[in-house]
């Protein structure tokens, strides 16, 4: 493997991710081998000496198979949409995820939120919204509710 070419993919979640949801009568480990053959053209059945271009087409194609990226997709358009009902600016990566990583929502950006957790989020939003929406915070700077006038008693009258 050339320098260039070097594995730069140290983290294997999205292969395995959708590599599970394979239904598989023999050797699980037989199959992962059989798979990166099949994507680097014979050269190599280790996951870690595959290049990133291969990884990806190979994560892509196991999606596909597999019927996950549909099923992800889906369901971020409904969180996504859930969140926009609830007044949270969708248009704005940085306050979606501003919002999705307060530890009650969801705790983490909404790209790391997995299948099954935007699920939960889902129900989450859906519980928000039928107990009456987000709260805004009140500003504690506002001034209060009371002023004072003081009246100099040695003022002439109109």
């Amino acid at each position: 493997m050339s320098k260039d070419n070097k594995q730069s993919i140290m983290n294997f979640r999205r292969f395995y991710a959708s590599f599970n949801h394979l239904p598989c009568m023999g050797d699980r480990e037989d199959l992962k081998r059989q798979i990166v053959r099949e994507y680097t053209w014979n050269r190599t059945d280790s996951l870690r000496e595959m290049s990133r271009e291969e990884y990806n087409a190979c994560c892509e194609g196991l999606e596909k198979l597999t019927g996950r990226k549909d099923e992800l997709k889906r369901r971020r358009s409904v969180c996504l949409r859930l969140m926009q009902r609830l007044g949270v600016d969708t248009t704005d990566w940085a306050r979606i995820n501003n919002f999705c990583q307060h530890p009650r929502i969801a705790g983490k950006p909404f790209a790391r939120i997995g299948l099954e957790e935007l699920e939960t989020l889902s129900v989450k939003l859906r519980t928000i919204e039928r107990k009456g929406g987000l709260r805004q915070k009140k500003d504690v700077r506002e001034p209060g509710g009371i002023a004072y006038v003081f009246i100099d008693p040695n003022a002439p009258k109109c």
